[in-house]
C-alpha cells in the first residue's frame, strides 16, 4: 500500500501552502542534519580527547566501544 505522510502524519498542516509545507519540511531535514553532526562531535570528543576544543571542558573521555549500539551487540544488558 501507499506509505503513511510521515512528516504530517496527523494532518495538522492540511491549510498550509505547498510552498509553506516544503519550507517548514527542509527546515525539519536541517534540524536532523545538526542534531546528526551534534551527536558524531559528542562522539569524537568522547573517543579522542580535545578531538572537539568546543567540548573538552563538556565531553568525558570514554574507552569503550561507541559503535556497539550499531553492531546488534548487546550483551552489555545482559542477554548472551
Amino acid at each position: 500500500g501507499p506509505l503513511p505522510n510521515l512528516y504530517d502524519p496527523f494532518g495538522l498542516f492540511k491549510k498550509m501552502s505547498d510552498e509553506q509545507k516544503a519550507r517548514r519540511l527542509n527546515m525539519e531535514v536541517n534540524n536532523g542534519r545538526l542534531a546528526m553532526l551534534g551527536i558524531f562531535g559528542f562522539l569524537s570528543a568522547d573517543s579522542v580527547p580535545g578531538s572537539v576544543p568546543a567540548l573538552t571542558e563538556i565531553a568525558k573521555p570514554y574507552a569503550g566501544n561507541i559503535m556497539v549500539p550499531f553492531e546488534g551487540q548487546f550483551t552489555l544488558f545482559g542477554s548472551s
